[in-house]
């Protein structure tokens, strides 16, 4: 699905972040559940965020979330520091409770289906939202296992699911699993809105206490959940350390590049773009400096972008300034074009500019995506 290129989203350590609230993101689960527009959300927490910086197809899939909210204290402290706007917290568990909680709508409930848990587990959850119809009603669970992505999208199992007739699928198969599982099934799908919610289903069968508001607001729910699972104390050790190395290495030097060179208001109006074909490769040239007061000027110019049918190449060799807005929008288009195994690459990067990527952990845009032989997907040129 062609991404919008209107959303209000930043790169923050190398991922798509919505300026969206808690219940702006609510009210786009239950639009898309109404309307049967798709919506693949994903929200990711601290360790989501460091383990996506060694694992490629894990970034990639919240990339091509159509939408992505911080899930965890230590992201929103992140894009403070980097002076990137934030609306707080959105946290997955959060979302569904109050979908679950609120009061009965006069329309029928939301229908969810949980994949995933120990075995019972879903059982549970399914039993509890059932015995307490509120907002949501639960049409069918599935407790995989542990196989293989390719082992559990089998298309008995899909007809299953989608015979229930949910509107919301809930996966909880560990997280590089579910957001694989999600980007492998997605189009054969019939729910409108998915997303890997890992703790979820633990907290509605009540196997997993969550913890205290208190705990929420401070940013200490890791530590309640250190009391509630202690096995998990190593791997949220691991994720501080790597968190450090990231404010160290990428989040204060941000800062301290958009205080010291972020363009004045006279530098934004030589912004200057172009998508020209040169033979079979299209060439999308952004020129001067853009950032947040400048950025609608690109939105429809990458629309078009992503619609171009063959190699595309990002020229950012005239650009000297782009902000974290303007990163994430680009990184957008360029997993796009990955969906479409078209050839996309940014090159002649201007070293501030570099540095400002690099800053985002956004590297991975000056890796080019190779072309497949075969393209099966034909999009019409604009």
């Amino acid at each position: 699905m062609k991404p919008d290129f209107h959303r209000k989203v930043h790169c923050v350590l190398g991922l798509p972040f919505d300026l969206l609230d808690e219940e702006e993101a609510i009210e786009r689960v239950r639009e898309s559940a109404r309307s049967g527009r798709p919506c693949f959300f994903s929200t990711p927490n601290l360790s989501f965020a460091t383990a996506v910086q060694r694992d490629a197809a894990l970034r990639d899939s919240v990339i091509r979330s159509d939408m992505s909210v911080p899930d965890g204290m230590p992201l929103i402290w992140a894009a403070r520091i980097m002076g990137v706007p934030t609306k707080g917290r959105v946290a997955g568990s959060s979302m569904f409770e109050r979908l679950w909680h609120r009061p009965k709508p006069a329309t029928q409930p939301l229908k969810v289906f949980f994949f995933g848990g120990a075995d019972g587990v879903a059982a549970r959850a399914s039993e509890a939202i059932n015995g307490n119809l509120k907002g949501v009603r639960c049409v069918g669970f599935e407790s995989p296992g542990f196989g293989s992505v390719e082992a559990m999208s089998g298309d008995d199992l899909i007809g299953r699911i989608n015979a229930s007739g949910a509107d919301f699928i809930v996966v909880s198969i560990g997280v590089a699993k579910g957001q694989a599982w999600i980007e492998r099934n997605r189009e054969r799908l019939g729910a409108p809105v998915i997303s890997y919610l890992g703790a979820v289903v633990n907290f509605v069968a009540g196997n997993v206490q969550r913890a205290p508001r208190a705990f929420q607001r401070l940013g200490l729910e890791w530590l309640w959940r250190i009391k509630e699972e202690p096995t998990l104390w190593r791997r949220y050790a691991n994720d501080g350390r790597s968190y450090l190395g990231l404010l160290a290495g990428s989040v204060i030097p941000y800062r301290w590049n958009a205080m010291w060179h972020t363009p004045a208001q006279s530098q934004l109006a030589s912004a200057s773009v172009q998508l020209v074909q040169e033979g079979s490769r299209w060439t999308l040239r952004i020129g001067g400096c853009w950032d947040a007061r400048n950025v609608d000027k690109l939105r429809p110019w990458l629309g078009q972008a992503a619609d171009v049918q063959g190699p595309l190449h990002i020229d950012l060799s005239e650009c000297r300034w782009a902000d974290s807005e303007v990163i994430a929008l680009i990184s957008l288009l360029w997993a796009f074009r990955q969906t479409l195994s078209w050839e996309c690459r940014v090159s002649a990067v201007q070293p501030r500019l570099l540095r400002m990527i690099r800053c985002c952990r956004a590297d991975y845009l000056l890796n080019p995506v190779p072309p497949t032989a075969a393209h099966t997907l034909v999009l019409e040129k604009k």
